[in-house]
């Protein structure tokens, strides 16, 4: 009986290359996203099923859990929607706060709560979450990103612990830079005047080809998902992609705070 695997945020990037990934090894996969009916080409892939789900709408959660479940047990929940929000804290609005952590933490661990039931009770179950290096190292005007990030990273490492005697296993994935639209689809900026002159150099230096060289492709990082849910080791974070790595075992070699002003002479000239 093939495999089973839940993945939200699935109609761009990592999740729709996963989606396929997927799909190309024999799983049922149920792709969501909050526009299903915009996505007849993925549709069209042998496996996948589309199913409607904003993770900011817990009536959603819960339909789309429901529907996927009543096909039967589901295998691997991939956690991967989420945007960012960048720019100066001070000028974020409490619209774009909310927002940002209903969607990036809240909306992972509701989407989680609708599956853990069923896992449970089976006893077996994969819960894996997109996280990102920036729940591992921190930059400038990322402040609220990052708390996301970091919050998913303790979560999912608290969560294991719990969930280990039921047979679940939970990990995330911290991908660094991928070459998708989530520039343009997924990026929200705030904007503070008082901070303009640092907000350039931060994105000058993040705008740098020779940085955003050792990023990853959609598909490579799906494939680190797909790795990382074979793994055994019992491992919960799998950082993935070269620049990822790299800046992880930066700050591993250097420490917190040499790294952080490494960090700061590069993205900040000071």
């Amino acid at each position: 009986m093939p495999q089973t695997i839940f993945i939200t945020g699935a109609s761009t990037g990592l999740g729709r290359a996963a989606a396929v990934l997927f799909a190309s090894k024999g799983w049922k996969v149920f792709a969501t996203m909050r526009n299903p009916e915009k996505e007849a080409d993925l549709a069209a892939n042998p496996g996948i099923t589309l199913l409607k789900l904003d993770v900011t709408r817990p009536e959603e959660i819960s339909a789309a859990a429901e529907a996927a479940l009543a096909a039967g047990p589901v295998d691997v929940l991939f956690n991967n929607a989420g945007y960012g929000l960048a720019g100066p804290f001070e000028g974020a609005t409490d619209a774009q706060l909310v927002d940002q952590l209903n969607t990036n933490l809240l909306g992972v661990m509701r989407v989680t709560q609708a599956f853990l039931p069923a896992m449970r009770e089976r006893r077996a179950g994969t819960i894996i979450t997109t996280t990102s290096i920036g729940g591992l190292v921190t930059f400038p005007f990322n402040s609220v990103y990052h708390a996301t990030k970091w919050g998913l990273e303790g979560w999912s490492e608290s969560l294991a612990f719990e969930l280990e005697s039921f047979g679940i296993r939970v990990m995330t994935l911290a991908p660094g830079g991928i070459a998708t639209d989530f520039a343009s689809r997924s990026l929200v900026m705030t904007q503070h005047a008082a901070y303009a002159q640092d907000m350039g150099k931060t994105f000058a230096a993040f705008s740098d080809p020779e940085r955003r060289a050792g990023g990853s492709t959609a598909e490579q990082i799906a494939q680190a998902a797909w790795d990382a849910v074979h793994d055994e080791s019992g491992r919960v974070t799998h950082v993935a992609g070269a620049d990822a790595k790299a800046n992880y075992a930066r700050r591993l070699e250097l420490g917190v705070e040499a790294f952080r002003a490494e960090i700061r002479r590069i993205f900040l000239g000071r």
